[in-house]
């Protein structure tokens, strides 16, 4: 299965929630009435701010860490001989900077325990 932007925005929608600022009677007694839903235009600008805030970051050539998930590096690469694998013709592959995406320990743990359960 693969996530994009829609479902990422529709999970936000679902799973933030605003709190009133005021409280109404019914609020005591039902506490789940007390947050208003996160509409879905203002949860597609929370993801287009972190997605842009991660490309500022990465295109500066610092570190992401985000806690509990895993760590974005940006490293370089130096220009090399390479070949086309359809035609066997030999070029040049300039430079260049690539994302590299290291799991934290977490993470893998929780991937590995899941699919360990499903066997």
């Amino acid at each position: 299965m693969t996530l994009n932007k829609s479902d990422l925005v529709k999970t936000v929608m679902e799973n933030v929630h605003l709190k009133k600022k005021e409280r109404e009677r019914q609020q005591y007694l039902f506490p789940e009435l007390n947050y208003t839903p996160l509409s879905q235009r203002r949860a597609t600008d929370i993801v287009d701010t972190l997605f842009e805030i991660i490309k500022k970051t990465l295109e500066r050539g610092d570190h992401l860490l985000v806690s509990g998930f895993g760590k974005f590096d940006v490293r370089f690469k130096w220009a090399r001989k390479g070949r086309n694998p359809r035609t066997g013709e030999r070029l040049l592959l300039k430079s260049r900077r690539v994302v590299n995406f290291q799991s934290s320990q977490k993470f893998r743990k929780r991937i590995n325990s899941s699919t360990d359960k499903d066997d």
